[in-house]
C-alpha cells in the first residue's frame, strides 16, 4: 500500500507492544483518539465484543491476544503451554461469531502448537507466526484491491456501507495510483455510525470527495443517477455466493438490483468450510444497542430494541465477488475456492 495515504483506522488500528496490546477504540474515532490497553487474553476478548474494534481488526486482535497468551505460560512446560493457548483461543473464538477472520488466526496457530509448543523460543515463535498472518493478510487485500479496482470506472461514484477496512482502502488505493478520479458515498450506518465516522473519514485522509447518507437514502441516491456502483466488504462469503455483512447490506442491494447498479462483494476468499447459508452462525446482539447512538438514547424508554449484527445477501443480488485470486460470479466459487 502507498504509505503516503494510508489511513489512521489501519495504521494504528492494533499496536503489539511487550506485555501488552493497544486497541484504536472505533467507538469514538475519529472525534477523540484513545486507545484501549489490553494485557491479557480475556481484556482482548471483551475489546472484541464490546466493539473497541470491527470488521478486520478483531482478526488482528486475536492474532495479539495469542501472542499475549503466550507470553503468560512461558515459564510453563509444553503440556501447560498447549492448555493456555488452548483455552485463549477457545474464548477469542466466542467473541464474534459471523466472521471467520479470527476463526483463521487461531486455527493457524493451533495447527503449529504441537511442534513448538517445547521450543525454547516458543514466544518468539508464536510471536513469528501472528505477524506472518497479519503479513500475508496485507499481500491478500493488496490483491483483492487490485482486482477489485479494476471494476471500476474513472469518474465512478462507490456506494458503501459500514467499514469495509482494507477491501475499500487497499481498492481505493490502487484507484488512485492508476489516476483513477473517484468519489464515495457512506451510509452512517446505525447503531454505531461506522460509515459516517470510520469509511467518510479514512477515504477523506486519502484526498477523495466523500459525502454521508443516511441509510434510508441509499435507493433515493441511486434511482436519482449519484451512484455507479454499489461495493462492501463480507465478513463472510459461503461457497454458494451467500454474503453476510452488516445489516443493511441486503436491503441496498436489493435496491441496487432492482435499479440496475452492480454490487460488489469483496472477501479475501469464501470460506470453503461453508458451503451454504445454513454453516454460518448469524451473531446476535443486545437489542438495546438499536436504542442508542454514541452513548445517547435515541429511542423512547417505552420501546425494546432488537439488532440482528450481520444479513445475508442471496447470490442473485450480487453482480460480482471481488477476492484475492480475481473476480468471479457465484456460479464460480465453488469450483475456484472449494
Amino acid at each position: 500500500m502507498n504509505m503516503a495515504i494510508i489511513p489512521t483506522l489501519i495504521r494504528d488500528s492494533v499496536l503489539r507492544e511487550p506485555g501488552m496490546v493497544r486497541i484504536l477504540d472505533r467507538r469514538v474515532f475519529p472525534h477523540s483518539v484513545e486507545f484501549v490497553e489490553c494485557f491479557d487474553v480475556e481484556a482482548c476478548a471483551r475489546a472484541i465484543e464490546d466493539m473497541v474494534t470491527q470488521s478486520a481488526g478483531p482478526g488482528k486482535v486475536a492474532g495479539a491476544a495469542l501472542a499475549l497468551a503466550a507470553e503468560s505460560c512461558a515459564d510453563a512446560d509444553a503440556e501447560g503451554r498447549m492448555a493456555v493457548m488452548m483455552a485463549a483461543g477457545k474464548r477469542l473464538l466466542k467473541t464474534r461469531p459471523t466472521n471467520n477472520n479470527i476463526r483463521d488466526v487461531v486455527a493457524a496457530v493451533n495447527a503449529e502448537l504441537p511442534q513448538i509448543a517445547g521450543r525454547d523460543d516458543f514466544v518468539e515463535v508464536v510471536d513469528a507466526l501472528v505477524c506472518g498472518q497479519w503479513e500475508m493478510r496485507l499481500r491478500n487485500c493488496r490483491r483483492l484491491g487490485a482486482a477489485a479496482a479494476a471494476l471500476i470506472d474513472d469518474g465512478d461514484a462507490i456506494l458503501t456501507h459500514c467499514w469495509a477496512e482494507t477491501s475499500l482502502i487497499d481498492t481505493l488505493t490502487v484507484c488512485i495510483e492508476s489516476g483513477k478520479k473517484i468519489s464515495v458515498i457512506c451510509t452512517e450506518t446505525r447503531p454505531y455510525l461506522q460509515g459516517a465516522r470510520l469509511t467518510a473519514h479514512s477515504v477523506a485522509e486519502m484526498g477523495l470527495r466523500v459525502t454521508v447518507i443516511t441509510d434510508g437514502m441509499a435507493a433515493h441516491a441511486m434511482a436519482n443517477g449519484l451512484v455507479s456502483r454499489y461495493m462492501t466488504a463480507a465478513d463472510r462469503v459461503t461457497l454458494s455466493g451467500h454474503v453476510f455483512n452488516k445489516v443493511g447490506t441486503f436491503q441496498i442491494a436489493t435496491a441496487a438490483k432492482a435499479l440496475d447498479v452492480p454490487y460488489i462483494a469483496m472477501v479475501l476468499k469464501p470460506d470453503r468450510l461453508a458451503p451454504g447459508p445454513k454453516a454460518v452462525e448469524l451473531e446476535m446482539r443486545d437489542g438495546d444497542e438499536s436504542l442508542y447512538c454514541l452513548g445517547q438514547r435515541t429511542a423512547t424508554p417505552l420501546a425494546k430494541g432488537w439488532y440482528p449484527a450481520f444479513d445475508i445477501t442471496p447470490p442473485e443480488f450480487v453482480s460480482e465477488y471481488a477476492t484475492q485470486n480475481g473476480v468471479f460470479k457465484a456460479h464460480e466459487l465453488a469450483a475456484q475456492f472449494g
